[in-house]
């Protein structure tokens, strides 16, 4: 069997993506800084988890100077449990990057886009294509399955010769008319019809010239390489209370929930347990030393390379030391201005609910 024509695959994709495409706000414009935020909210994340973030973005922030004149934190907070939060960091930082160095204007190539911080080749070429018409393509996972049924590539698609292939295909279809609708259909087709392990072929545009549909193999693509089981790291972070103050810590800049305000403590040594090692890890993080009590909430926390599994835990501090290395004293009613690690601002609002923990006279502490 030849392989499909780029003027079939590209009129029947066309004309599919306009009787079936689904409506999404960020279709129902084409103001590149909407576009551009819907990329980068949606990296990794879910069409229906990702939409209500958008609409709170737009209404916190509702131009990229608007976003770049926000502090870091605001942006945090408004993201608060969308997760990978270094989406968030990046997009204040392109937002800074285009109204210091841009005058507030977003670049039209790929090219240029590319050089912002955290847009690759995939949020490139869908905000080249989408917003400003360019002819570029925009793989994401559902483009390159597509594209590896069609042309039954047999190559791990994420990588190497079997991306390189990829590439080369959606360069050649990408049409110089309508090109973001055409990334947009290709993306389409694999997020609704040509799904992981049972594609609906059936529903399919590009059933009768599908090369892995012809082969009987499509379920079997793509290919990928073995994926590592993620480790289980032990965890156990500290709830202490003061009149109506929580001791908070600032996650650091780089890694895990980087930049969040926390509880504090983190993960355990592998031959250490929460006893001994919680109040080291408070005592390292906010000066304080503390004794641990019983625990508040279990902890089961999947991120997408690592486990968290261990427990929150009542603890009470044993000296009125101020805070130090950055750690605070925060009022409850100051934590919802305040970027707080999603399942720690769980387990404060069911500390607060529920029967009071153990408070603390913290005498010399920081307003």
């Amino acid at each position: 069997m030849e392989n499909p024509g780029p003027r079939a695959v590209r009129a029947r994709l066309l004309r599919w993506f306009d009787a079936h495409r689904r409506d999404f706000p960020w279709r129902r414009t084409g103001d590149p800084y909407r576009i551009l935020l819907a990329e980068y909210l949606l990296q990794r994340t879910r069409v229906a988890t990702g939409t209500p973030y958008y609409e709170r973005f737009l209404e916190r922030f509702p131009d990229i100077r608007a976003l770049a004149a926000a502090s870091l934190d605001d942006v945090l907070q408004v993201w608060e449990g969308l997760g990978f939060y270094g989406r968030a960091r990046n997009l204040h930082a392109t937002a800074r990057a285009i109204v210091d160095e841009r005058g507030g204007r977003i670049p039209t190539s790929a090219k240029a886009l590319e050089a912002l911080p955290g847009i690759g080749p995939y949020t490139a070429g869908a905000v080249a294509s989408i917003a400003f018409g360019q002819r570029v393509p925009a793989i994401d996972g559902n483009a390159a399955r597509v594209l590896a049924r069609l042309y039954t590539i047999r190559e791990d698609v994420s990588q190497g010769p079997g991306r390189a292939r990829v590439d080369v295909i959606a360069r050649r279809l990408v049409p110089a008319s309508r090109p973001g609708a055409f990334n947009q259909a290709l993306m389409e087709l694999g997020a609704t019809v040509c799904v992981p392990r049972v594609p609906r072929c059936e529903s399919c545009p590009l059933l009768d010239v599908c090369r892995g549909r012809r082969a009987g193999i499509q379920g079997l693509l793509p290919t990928h390489g073995p994926r590592r089981p993620s480790p289980t790291v032990r965890v156990a972070f500290a709830l202490m209370s003061a009149d109506d103050r929580v001791l908070l810590v600032r996650r650091p800049a780089a890694g895990l929930l980087a930049g969040l305000w926390a509880l504090p403590g983190g993960e355990l040594p592998d031959a250490g347990d929460h006893a001994t090692e919680l109040p080291k890890l408070v005592r390292a993080q906010t000066g304080i030393p503390v004794d641990v009590r019983g625990p508040v909430r279990d902890v089961a926390h999947t991120f997408s390379h690592r486990k968290w599994s261990g427990a929150i835990y009542r603890c009470v501090p044993t000296s009125s030391d101020v805070p130090s290395n950055g750690a605070r004293w925060v009022r409850r009613s100051e934590l919802t201005r305040l970027p707080v690690v999603a399942f720690h601002r769980a387990a404060l609002a069911s500390a607060a609910s529920g029967p009071p923990i153990e408070s603390f006279d913290a005498g010399r502490r920081s307003p």
